[in-house]
């Protein structure tokens, strides 16, 4: 397959300026392409992810990718897919949710490769010295405001109200893209399907302004999931590619509790296996689903991709220990991972009886029931079933001196800390 031809399998393509005129350029020549990441927050999501690694297939076929980081159109706010209009963020925030953004997309692409390095670009570095003279006459001259009100980022927001200043944006993109390929040669862009306005805006400015160049556009699918919830999203909320944000345990997790109906889809978009290897796990799925080998190979080829090898050992090893109960061999950095959103309390002092610290801790609502949950055999210490009323916690049931994990029947885990 072509490279074209793979996206296309992989179910990445959405749309395209020119088909055929595309595939000819890539199957001749090696471009320069572009994708644009606002900084809206201090740290890129997987919603993100299907956009960076497609940069990086570009690269790998032997094309230039630029990551650019919207320094410029991040102050600005992109309506796109928005039912209301942003608040606007500082300099400053920008700033600093700009440099965490391109540290981020630096772990994805290659920029020693060979022949066809990639680079990361700020849009403020000519974006912010623009006049609002030179624009008008250089870029807003070119857009008639029928064509921009046809647009559906603008349609979508004509009953709620759309600001000059969010009306603006696509034409701050579309002068991203003469930009670039002004200064890079960059003949296409990429985006998520809600950049299709943005995108054909910046192909007509090139036109307007080069004549008879030759650009292209291409977008891919905005990922969704088959139960009709948002991807990417959980109820402890965003999946982030910061692991301070979201730990490489709670990544691994999401991906390995993904639908049977969207795990293969997945694989094509976020892993870089091949097509003989996801056949046979779609094989694999239809015939055991039971075994879930496509969740583990999706989980385990992102995680590793996003977070590395030693984190996805990590996270396995955190996984495996909640399956079996087997705390006791957890580290406490993986204790703060794998129990970060469960119950905590922090104890202190030095020994304490077991039935005073189930209540103290919540654990168990009284002492009477402390006692029948002991006695019951519901209550676990670090994975160790303890049916001794009279048992006192000491140091030896603190993991490396921090905590103690107490599991109240089947799956009811409490963190005890210690001061």
């Amino acid at each position: 397959m072509d490279l074209l031809a793979e996206l296309q399998w992989r179910g990445l393509v959405n749309q395209t300026t020119d088909e055929d005129g595309l595939r000819k350029l890539l199957n001749e020549e090696r471009v320069t392409l572009y994708c644009g990441f606002d900084p809206t927050a201090d740290s890129l999501h997987i919603g993100n992810l299907a956009a960076i690694l497609t940069l990086r297939r570009f690269q790998q076929a032997g094309h230039r990718p630029i990551a650019l980081v919207g320094g410029a159109t991040g102050l600005i706010g992109d309506p796109s897919g928005k039912k209301s209009e942003r608040t606007l963020n500082a300099k400053e925030t920008v700033e600093a949710w700009s440099a965490r953004i391109k540290e981020q997309l630096g772990r994805f692409l290659d920029f020693e490769a060979d022949g066809n390095p990639a680079k990361i670009k700020n849009n403020y570095d000519w974006i912010g010295p623009l006049d609002v003279i030179t624009f008008l006459r250089d870029v807003g001259k070119h857009f008639s405001v029928n064509y921009m009100m046809a647009k559906e980022s603008v349609q979508s927001r004509i009953e709620t109200g759309i600001s000059f200043t969010e009306f603006s944006y696509m034409m701050l993109q579309a002068y991203d893209f003469l930009r670039l390929y002004e200064t890079e040669g960059c003949r296409l862009q990429i985006g998520g399907s809600d950049q299709w306005g943005n995108i054909t805006a910046g192909l007509e400015l090139i036109r307007k302004t080069k004549g008879e160049a030759r650009a292209f556009g291409l977008t891919i699918p905005l990922v969704t999931k088959a139960d009709g919830t948002k991807f990417g999203k959980t109820e402890s909320g965003t999946i982030w590619l910061d692991k301070e944000k979201t730990s490489p345990y709670e990544f691994y997790q999401f991906w390995i509790n993904t639908d049977d109906r969207d795990v293969i889809r997945y694989l094509k978009y976020f892993t870089f296996l091949s097509k003989e290897e996801i056949e046979a796990l779609e094989q694999e799925l239809r015939e055991a689903p039971e075994k879930r080998a496509a969740q583990k190979a999706l989980a385990e080829e992102v995680t590793k991709l996003v977070h590395g090898e030693e984190a996805l050992r990590q996270a396995i090893r955190i996984s495996e220990a909640l399956f079996s109960g087997d705390i006791a061999n957890l580290t406490a950095a993986e204790i703060e991972q794998g129990f970060k959103d469960v119950p905590s309390f922090v104890h202190e002092g030095g020994d304490v009886p077991l039935v005073e610290l189930l209540v103290s801790a919540g654990i168990s609502p009284s002492k009477r029931q402390a006692r029948e949950d002991i006695q019951n055999g519901a209550i676990y210490v670090n994975g160790e079933r303890l049916q001794d009323v009279g048992a006192i916690l000491t140091a030896e049931h603190r993991l490396e001196g921090r905590f103690t994990v107490i599991r109240r029947g089947k799956k009811k885990y409490y963190l005890i800390r210690y001061a």
